[in-house]
């Protein structure tokens, strides 16, 4: 995980996250932005008005996926989200590049019908940032060997203890 935030190419740097929503689940692609092996979480920046926000707040448990395309492997997170605004996320906006900042205060909010792409102004909104601690409680891998599938699973509960399942 730590290779995709220093990493711009790997493949760690673009997870899937999926979340469950009013209308059924919800996945979309983020880019991650921090990793911490000792407290076992991942972070995400986010717009603080995007629908994955109001997902969190009904249901904090969540799964990232990622796909390792050249060594055949699948790496699935389970985690529990915690969302962070305000005053408290002034040290990480302040290490978002200013080109970067204007993503989070989009006008109007994303996912917001527009009649054209134009129609939108993008504008640097402290405001409307909004860092996604993820605090993950169970790793799942499965590598696709061409000749032999492994699936394991690894749980905070059993202190990361590993245990092989049918893939």
């Amino acid at each position: 995980m730590g290779r995709g935030v220093a990493d711009r190419r790997a493949a760690s740097r673009h997870p899937a996250l999926a979340t469950t929503g009013a209308s059924g689940p919800e996945a979309r692609v983020v880019v991650l932005r921090a990793a911490n092996r000792s407290l076992s979480t991942v972070t995400i920046y986010t717009d603080l008005r995007s629908a994955k926000i109001n997902d969190l707040k009904m249901e904090p448990c969540a799964s990232l996926l990622i796909w390792e395309q050249k060594t055949k492997l699948q790496i699935r997170l389970r985690v529990h989200v915690e969302i962070t605004s305000g005053n408290a996320v002034a040290e990480p906006w302040r290490r978002v590049p200013n080109a970067a900042r204007k993503v989070y205060g989009n006008h109007p909010a994303p996912g917001t019908i527009i009649d054209q792409p134009e129609h939108l102004t993008s504008e640097a909104n402290r405001e409307a940032f909004a860092v996604l601690t993820c605090r993950i409680i169970e790793i799942e891998t499965l590598y696709l060997g061409q000749n032999l599938h492994r699936r394991a699973k690894f749980c905070v509960d059993s202190n990361w203890m590993g245990s092989w399942l049918a893939p």
